[in-house]
């Protein structure tokens, strides 16, 4: 059984109920971290001032600047969200309300990886794709500056791994929406293969995250879906990164947002990574496997291999998680941060999360043996 590449403890948890026949990542063949804080909803009144005295002050001055010289008329109001990649700043242009996003980390991976997303938003333009999504304003890769118009509606969770399951009617108007994206077909040379899956499965098989077996048998799926799709292999347009909180609910419908993950994708990618963090909702869970593999074999494989990536990425992401917490928590002798309102300090949920993928991990690992059993 895999294990963790990093020795974390888990504290006790009250063992979840037994997942009812057909409710893994694999339909039987015989019964066939942390929440963030709330943005501010989009579509009400924009009120507020932005800080930009400091350092900090300094480096909001020069995104606003950056933006500026692609959009004049964008008046910032407040700042949305930042990170150490990059800040959100709302404003207006003119009567329309914008978001600006600003590459703040200039290293080439997220350099990259931004430049992507302003092709897609480009794309768009032109092939406009069956769900909603914002329309571009203006946009300079060279720059790492991007302006967007700002849609109505509330995320459909407010962090990537929710603590509870959304509500059954949200859950729908996603997996819909996805389902949408999923059969669209634009023109090939728009967008590329952002993910490598053969040179995936090597890597995390050279860091010790899948084992021999895993490889092996990883390797005769893929394998058979290459020969399978003829000379391009199957592929299904995904939006890469199809997190609840990349989704917002309006009464239009749902919108979709950072679009820097989308491209060709083995089929079933989205759905991966959708089963992947709704660990709380079995259901849920049960229905997207389902509809994951109802074309057929061939679309079971996919769903797969796309599963054991996106949890090894999560497992990856999380043992990182808690090791930074270990190491801010030891000089103060305690825990890293306050009690989250489950009465539990950041740590010891960022290791509740982590056991629970790794009970995934190990289910879809069984899956994947079972298909390989099957062929």
């Amino acid at each position: 059984m895999h294990t963790a590449s990093s020795s974390v403890s888990a504290p006790y948890r009250p063992r979840r109920p037994a997942s009812p026949a057909g409710a893994g990542p694999y339909l039987d063949p015989v019964h066939a971290g942390r929440a963030r804080r709330p943005a501010p909803a989009a579509g009400h009144p924009l009120s507020g001032r932005i800080d930009l005295s400091g350092p900090q002050g300094a480096q909001l001055r020069m995104a606003v600047a950056a933006v500026h010289r692609i959009c004049p008329e964008f008046a910032p109001v407040q700042v949305l969200r930042r990170s150490g990649r990059s800040v959100l700043i709302v404003g207006t242009t003119g009567r329309a309300t914008a978001v600006a996003k600003c590459l703040l980390d200039r290293s080439s991976v997220w350099i990259e990886r931004f430049r992507h997303e302003i092709a897609a938003y480009r794309a768009f333009v032109r092939h406009r794709p069956p769900v909603r999504a914002p329309r571009l304003i203006a946009a300079d890769p060279e720059n790492g500056t991007l302006v967007i118009e700002r849609m109505a509606g509330r995320p459909a969770a407010l962090s990537r791994h929710p603590a509870e399951a959304p509500p059954r009617a949200d859950l729908r108007a996603v997996l819909g929406a996805i389902g949408l994206l999923n059969a669209w077909r634009p023109p090939a040379e728009l967008f590329d293969r952002p993910l490598d899956y053969a040179s995936r499965i090597s890597r995390y098989h050279e860091l010790g995250l899948f084992t021999d077996r895993d490889l092996g048998d990883l390797q005769k799926l893929l394998h058979g879906l290459a020969h399978s799709g003829g000379r391009q292999g199957l592929s299904q347009f995904s939006h890469g990164d199809a997190l609840l909180s990349n989704v917002l609910l309006s009464p239009t419908g749902p919108v979709l947002v950072d679009w820097e993950h989308a491209g060709w994708y083995l089929p079933g990618y989205d759905l991966a990574t959708l089963w992947a963090v709704l660990g709380d909702s079995p259901a849920a869970r049960r229905h997207i496997s389902q509809t994951a593999q109802q074309a057929g074999s061939q679309a079971r494989d996919a769903f797969l291999v796309n599963l054991m990536l996106v949890l090894t990425r999560e497992i990856r992401t999380y043992e990182t998680a808690v090791q930074r917490t270990m190491r801010e928590a030891a000089p103060a002798g305690g825990p890293a941060a306050t009690a989250t309102p489950g009465g539990l300090s950041a740590g010891e949920e960022q290791r509740l999360l982590l056991r629970r993928l790794h009970d995934d991990c190990a289910r879809a690992r069984r899956a994947v043996r079972a298909a390989v059993g099957t062929r």
